[in-house]
């Protein structure tokens, strides 16, 4: 069993969300999702146009945390090399003269890859391993990433000039997809309070790498009954065209449904939803609170929902409509 205490979890979560609060104004989802993210030891992909302060979000985080923050500038002349590392001749003390390897931005506990899409593919793949392995190979040589790690990827939705979309393998990588969105006029008035005085906010260092790592540790020992699992696999397996679950949005406009790691992330994210409200077991209602930036950017469209303007939080929620649950638990307590 973990050494850290359910009651102890929750309030580290807390006390992390309502320090990152203090600084970034409203976007207490952003917050709360992307913290899942970290507690379930995966990569997030936030989308929002310029100015809603990802990158902000991020930098706070990573401070609050007390973890090593690195930033990389995603841009189309960007090579692996320069996220990775490389091999560069050095000199001992005896003056021999040989290879050893220059350890990259990509060597810390928090990543930052900022406008990841602007990178070329072949540089986007540099991130793969990192993001799935938590190592990179350079020369044929392994390396191990520091522990913990996590990428938060951000893109620009709008802006799609001098771009290059993520491959579906890469975006399988990213436990969550989080859609970052436009302040209320409340929030817009709190923000201005806040970065235009002179005044700036001194924020606590509330956790650690070793305090991160022990609540992804119990996280993963919260049990997940039968029926809750199998809840989680149809929802999977309905947004499969050919699966005779799915809901007809599904069967009109979803070319390819997602991979087992949405039914993975669900059940993982579920497992924290369970912790955080003061629970030692999942529910039916933690699985579908997690199953839009679970699933969103593991489905691939057709051309008909781009020119009807369909898009996946919206078959999502017809999944969540016609897959039934209650059914489920009803033959678990037979």
């Amino acid at each position: 069993m973990s050494e850290l205490t359910p009651e102890q979890f929750r309030a580290t979560a807390a006390t992390i969300e309502n320090e990152i609060g203090r600084f970034i104004v409203g976007q207490r989802e952003l917050v709360h999702q992307t913290l899942v993210t970290l507690l379930a030891g995966g990569n997030a992909l936030l989308e929002g146009v310029p100015g809603l302060g990802k990158t902000m979000l991020v930098r706070t985080m990573a401070e609050v945390m007390d973890i090593h923050f690195s930033r990389i500038q995603f841009t189309p002349d960007l090579m692996p090399a320069d996220i990775v590392g490389t091999n560069v001749i050095g000199e001992d003390a005896n003056g021999t003269r040989r290879f050893q390897f220059e350890a990259g931005p990509i060597f810390a506990n928090l990543v930052l890859a900022d406008e990841v899409n602007r990178a070329t593919p072949k540089t986007q793949s540099a991130m793969l391993e990192a993001m799935q392995e938590r190592t990179v190979t350079v020369a044929k040589q392994i390396h191990k990433l520091p522990q913990p790690f996590f990428v938060l990827a951000t893109q620009n939705p709008l802006e799609q000039e001098g771009t290059y979309p993520l491959p579906e393998a890469q975006l399988d990588r990213f436990f969550f997809k989080i859609d970052v969105p436009f302040p209320s006029v409340e929030d817009l008035v709190l923000i201005a309070e806040r970065t235009t005085g002179a005044d700036g906010i001194a924020l606590q260092k509330v956790a650690d790498g070793p305090m991160i790592l022990a609540m992804q540790r119990l996280a993963r020992e919260v049990p997940v009954a039968s029926h809750v699992t199998t809840y989680a696999a149809r929802l999977v397996s309905a947004t499969h065209p050919n699966s005779p679950t799915a809901p007809d949005s599904v069967r009109n406009f979803v070319r390819f449904g997602s991979s087992p790691r949405g039914m993975q992330a669900m059940i993982l994210a579920g497992k924290i939803k369970a912790l955080l409200d003061g629970r030692f077991n999942v529910a039916f209602d933690d699985i579908r609170a997690a199953a839009k930036p679970a699933l969103r950017h593991r489905m691939i469209l057709n051309f008909e929902a781009q020119a009807e303007g369909v898009g996946t939080d919206t078959i999502v929620d017809n999944i969540l409509e016609q897959v039934p649950a209650e059914a489920l638990a009803g033959a678990a307590t037979r």
